[in-house]
Order: C-alpha cells, then structure tokens, then sequence
C-alpha cells in the first residue's frame, strides 16, 4: 500500500436534532462566546436567536457578530476581530455556511495576534499560534467541508485576490452537523453548495497526493452526492436527502483537509477574487466541463470508476473510453441539478480571461492536478467555458 497519514482533531457531532447541543458543547472551550452569523434573513426562521438562546442557557455570555457576507473579506473579518477584542470572547461560535465558517476563523486568528488575518497567509513565514481562539462550528449548508478543515478562505477587495489561511489550530475543535437546519436552505444555493461537495471529493480522489483511507471516503462521498444532490435540489424539505448531504459534505471536507483539491479550485478561487459575486459552486462548476474534457486521459481509472457511479452502463466500459464517458456523466450530472452555466452568464467579460488564467496559478492547487497545466492552457479552458 502507498505509505501515508491522516489527522483529523474535530470532534464532529453529526445527526438530526445535534444543534440542541450547541451550549454544552461550546461551554467546555469558553464563557465569553463571539457569535459569528450572516445578518438575519427569512429562510432562518430564528435560527440565531436559537443558538443564542443554548449558549446563554448554558452559561455563557454572548454577543453577536452579523456581518458575514459571501466570499468574506477582509474587512469583515477585521470588523468582526475589533467585536471579538472588545467583548473579550474565548470561544468563537460560528453558525452558518462555508463563508461563516471561513470566517470565524480568520477572527479567531486576527482577535489575538498583531495585524490582520491577511498577514497569516498559508504561504506567509508568521502563522498562528497557540493563542488563536477556540471555534466552534454549526453548519447550515452541505457544501464546503469548513466544519472539518483547518482552512479559512478570505478575499482582499484591494488585491482582488482570494486565498486561504491554512493551519492545524484552524480546526474547529467541535462541529454540529444537524441536517435539520439544512431544509430551509434555498435551491439555487442547495445546488451550488452541493456541487462543491462533488468538487471536493472528485478533487481529492484523482489528487497524486491522496491516499487509501481519503480514496475510500471520496468514493462515497460521491455515491452520497449522485444519490441525494438531485431530491435535495428538488425536494428542499426532503429531510433524508438533507442527511445524505450532510454527510456527503462532512466526508469530502474530511478528505480535502487531508489530500487537497486541484486545479478547478484554483481557477474557482481567481474567479472568486476578482468577480466576488460569484458563488464557489457557481465558479466551480462553470469551469468543470472543459477541465474534465482537458484531463480525463491523465487519470483513466479514476475517472471511470467516478463515471460508474454517476452512470451505470459504464460498468462493462474500460480504459480511456470509460474515462471519457465519465466526463460526459458529470457534465450531464451538472446540468441536472441546474448548474449548466457558463462565465458569460456569470458576468465575467471576454476581455478579462487573460488576467482570469494569470490569476488561476497563483494558489499552488494546480501542481496537485493529474495534468499539469500551462497558462495557454488555463487560457483555453476559460475560453471554452465562456
């Protein structure tokens, strides 16, 4: 077997009614709670007042901070920092999304260290220390592994850049992972966040760098997704589709925090930077069909086997024929659950594909593709998906 290893020091509380937990859980890592949330929107249904009401009730003092945004910034991250300061929190409780997750941990980095979480960059020689707060994650979408990664993901508007703080004591020391505050989350961002899911596992499994132990929870973590994505996209209140989800989710999130993804997420990532309106999924998978056509050859095997659990007549196919076939099932996969899309009906202009494709390399993640790519060649697949 190819040598390797696998850490993983979340403690992950996973099952329908788990957020009943919250206080207790977050009691054992602090008594001054900094409540991280996106502002309060319908599709909530008093969510927040809820986790706000399970810290206090285990005696916490809580204060919140709701200013979370999609592909948060730095500047949101400082502002909610300055709260963290002020309130003298030591646990940080982060209930929402991938971009909620993201970023309580980037305040619970810039709260007790000197400058701002930009500066803690995965690249950067300073990087956090033992005095980062602790965190505590809830999450309510089934899409980007946040709860079990020690990844943090922050664009700087001013750089037009987005990249990731990367770190062992990023992992959120607990996560609750309930399916039921799943039901109410919107189609579009069901399938966006859901796609992610597929991206994650997908990634992790043709990545050189992967292993035995995250081959086996991408596997399924694929069947999970191919089985329970198109009801969730479909039937938003379908509670075992939610579940399947979820754990989907929590799987993949498992495997990129011990593998990593390739290059789709690097050009996922300039997309998101330099058109911040862009959802991660939407980036993902506008990109997706002409990645899988560019790279299909360079991982045969792989592919197919992705491509017999998207599609079952590729059981008796072989070779670089079956590989393709699964380039063609996850294409058909995308535009089933409604993300068939291309950059032009994202708003990414013609003109500015050659700053996209320069962009694209900057992240290291396409080194970790199966097929090492050129600028000309990111070039190409971005005019393809235009």
């Amino acid at each position: 077997m190819k040598p390797f290893q696998y850490f993983q020091p979340t403690e992950i509380r996973f099952g329908r009614g788990r957020f009943a937990e919250l206080g207790a859980v977050a009691a054992r890592y602090g008594r001054r709670a900094l409540l991280v949330t996106v502002p309060e929107e319908p599709c909530f249904h008093g969510l927040f007042g809820r986790a706000k009401s399970l810290l206090v009730k285990a005696g916490l003092a809580v204060t919140r901070f709701g200013g979370v945004i999609p592909n948060p910034t730095t500047d949101v991250v400082t502002r909610g920092a300055r709260a963290a300061r002020a309130f003298r929190a030591d646990v940080i409780v982060a209930v929402g999304g991938g971009s909620t997750m993201d970023t309580a941990k980037a305040i619970a980095v810039e709260a007790t260290h000197p400058g701002g979480a930009w500066d803690y960059l995965f690249f950067r020689s300073a990087q956090p220390t033992a005095k980062t707060l602790p965190v505590v994650a809830v999450t309510t979408t089934s899409g980007t592994g946040s709860h079990v990664t020690q990844v943090a993901v922050v664009t700087n508007p001013a750089e037009k850049n987005k990249s990731a703080l990367y770190h062992p004591l990023l992992y959120p020391r607990a996560s609750l992972v309930d399916p039921e505050l799943m039901l109410t989350l919107p189609t579009k961002v069901t399938a966006a966040t859901g796609f992610d899911v597929f991206a994650h596992a997908f990634e992790s499994y043709i990545n050189p760098g992967g292993s035995p132990y995250t081959d086996m929870m991408a596997l399924e973590a694929l069947r999970l997704v191919a089985r329970h994505l198109p009801a969730a996209v479909k039937r938003g209140k379908d509670l075992d589709a939610r579940e399947g989800m979820a754990w989907a989710d929590t799987l993949a999130g498992l495997c990129i925090a011990n593998s990593g993804v390739t290059l789709p997420h690097g050009i996922g990532m300039a997309i998101g930077g330099l058109y911040p309106h862009v959802a991660h999924g939407e980036a993902l998978a506008v990109v997706y069909p002409a990645i899988l056509e560019y790279t299909y050859r360079a991982a045969a095997e792989k592919f197919a086997a992705v491509g017999r659990i998207l599609d079952p007549r590729l059981s008796g196919v072989k070779g670089v024929r079956a590989a393709e076939g699964a380039s063609e099932a996850v294409k058909r996969f995308i535009k089933r659950i409604g993300m068939g899309i291309r950059l032009r009906d994202l708003r990414v202009p013609k003109a500015g594909l050659e700053a996209l494709a320069r962009q694209s390399l900057v992240l290291p993640d396409f080194k970790n593709h199966p097929r090492l790519v050129t600028l000309a060649d990111v070039e190409a697949i971005l005019d393809r998906s235009h």
